[in-house]
């Protein structure tokens, strides 16, 4: 259906495309002459499902996220489109105002533990043993390239879990004076919270040896997740050899 889909959320207008990652077509919109943000994609009814109750769920308990807006029978997704609330705001730029970002992930690991897995996907300590989950698709990396990632993910052995943003990025983080806003949730999945850590000056303050740990096996990560563009090979490059 495509944009068509827009309609079943009553009065509802595109205005001007939005940047967002390569997954999805972001547009601003209008519902109800209220701005928001509609996101169309290829995600299929129970991983969209499983987002937008997330996003639910933690804005009931107090954190800045996007809020699925429902359409006017009540779903919240309609043929891989969802509409979210606006937010507004800018990056951080500080050392203080990635401090905050460090407290709001914390929030969010707090607010999640125990959650289920994302439909489909794996945590990297999953990825100790299975070969693909989502985007990852480890038979695609040379051997070498995977033992490396394993190494990596393998100190990460017996963590708890919980949801993770998986990419908190400046363009993902939407900051005012008074509140942390985390935007963009497609690579949200159950992982080992210090992933979501690995944040500029070490502005979560992770010891040492969490701070490497962390930082090595988010590397193998991304190189696993984006195999193989330029990105992903430089943060291959990024994780020692074993």
């Amino acid at each position: 259906m495509g944009w068509e889909a827009l309609g079943q959320w009553g009065d509802a207008v595109r205005v001007e495309r939005l940047t967002g990652g390569v997954a999805n077509d972001v547009w601003s919109v209008r519902v109800d002459g209220r701005l928001a943000v509609g996101r169309l994609g290829t995600r299929g009814d129970a991983d969209l499902a499983w987002e937008t109750g997330l996003l639910q769920h933690l804005d009931r308990k107090g954190l800045t996220v996007p809020v699925p807006i429902p359409t006017t029978d009540g779903r919240l997704f309609v043929d891989g489109l969802v509409v979210m609330t606006f937010l507004d705001g800018g990056p951080p730029e500080t050392h203080d105002d990635w401090r905050r970002v460090a407290g709001a992930l914390r929030e969010l690991h707090r607010l999640t533990r125990g959650w289920p897995q994302r439909p489909g996907w794996r945590s990297s300590t999953d990825l100790l043993h299975a070969e693909t989950g989502t985007k990852i698709d480890l038979t695609a990396m040379p051997p070498e390239s995977v033992v490396r990632c394993r190494a990596a993910w393998a100190r990460l052995t017996g963590r708890p879990t919980c949801v993770v943003h998986g990419n908190p990025a400046p363009g993902n983080i939407r900051m005012t004076a008074n509140r942390v806003g985390l935007i963009d949730w497609d690579e949200a999945h159950v992982d080992v919270p210090d992933l979501d850590l690995v944040l500029p000056d070490n502005a979560a303050a992770l010891d040492d040896g969490a701070h490497d740990i962390a930082a090595q096996a988010s590397a193998a990560w991304e190189a696993a997740v984006c195999w193989d563009d330029e990105y992903s090979v430089r943060r291959l490059a990024e994780v020692r050899p074993v």
